[in-house]
């Protein structure tokens, strides 16, 4: 793992911010963390930067305590925005990226290569306040990832993106991911969570209330509801009860629950009995649906 947190505790004048918080974040994946507004999430990554200290539990990456000196191993998109609007686009981040430990000509290169990338390089004279705001977060994207960290955390990189451009930062922040990068993903996108993460924890009122791998999460969740089409109707039996039923470009669709103890096999066997089957799909419920129903329970 090389990211790792354990039982970590914050608390804010009266306020219990993280109550035992553990999760662990595998190498070379995207990572979501997810939550209502003040679950705790902004506290976990202050954490993890070193903006602040825990109570009490630790931080580890790469297997030994995290400290200040780790943070240029850390790239962070923070959720809140944060350029210098009356510098020049280049000329500040060319500034951000030596804070990281950047050679000046080792960032104008590697700069120049992004901007071309986003196509921004027109901009690279103007000041910041001229930018939109899709174009200043793929300004504070670029500072973000340019010194190759091993880690990175994205608070809802996608504010401010038309869905262009945020089809564009999807596939960036998956190329890092394959190129060796370990990402940590926050967002309220639930869409872009199933698009992009293998790996989900879910913060509520301070604490964990959900963790595992998107897959067996929606499994885990599931209803037996199954989406059926076939050349003809069908009728109810013993072994699965029909929701619903649609006749569409001369084929039938059906919506249909079996019964918790009935194999697919079964099921299928008797749907065959009635009618030809076109296609048998299991309809699982979204990340959406999950979050919605854990964060109410």
């Amino acid at each position: 793992m090389l990211l790792e947190v354990e039982n970590v505790v914050k608390q804010y004048a009266g306020h219990l911010a993280l109550a035992g918080v553990s999760l662990s974040v595998p190498e070379n994946s995207v990572y979501g963390l997810l939550g209502p507004n003040g679950a705790g999430k902004t506290t976990l990554i202050r954490i993890i930067n070193c903006i602040t200290a825990p109570d009490s539990g630790e931080v580890r990456l790469n297997g030994k305590p995290i400290s200040p000196k780790d943070i240029e191993l850390i790239g962070y998109l923070p959720e809140e925005r944060g350029l210098y609007k009356k510098m020049k686009t280049g000329e500040l981040a060319l500034y951000l990226a030596q804070l990281k430990g950047m050679k000046r000509a080792d960032a104008l290169k590697a700069l120049k290569y992004w901007f071309e990338k986003f196509e921004i390089q027109s901009w690279w004279d103007k000041k910041v306040e001229e930018l939109s705001k899709g174009m200043a977060q793929k300004v504070q994207f670029i500072t973000t990832i340019l010194h190759e960290p091993k880690l990175l955390i994205f608070d809802e990189p996608f504010s401010g993106f038309d869905p262009v451009n945020a089809d564009l930062l999807k596939r960036e922040i998956l190329g890092l991911r394959d190129k060796g990068a370990t990402i940590i993903f926050s967002t309220h996108n639930m869409e872009s969570v199933e698009e992009l993460c293998e790996n989900i924890s879910l913060v509520n009122q301070s604490k964990i209330v959900l963790q595992g791998k998107v897959s067996e999460i929606k499994n885990s969740f599931a209803t037996k509801t199954y989406k059926l089409v076939t050349s003809s109707s069908i009728s109810a039996s013993p072994n699965f009860e029909l929701l619903s039923e649609n006749i569409k470009n001369g084929a039938v669709e059906s919506t249909l629950k079996k019964l918790s103890t009935v194999a697919n096999n079964t099921l299928l066997n008797d749907i065959i009995q009635q009618t030809e089957i076109i296609s048998f799909d299991e309809l699982l419920p979204s990340m959406n649906e999950i979050f919605i129903e854990t964060v109410r329970k």
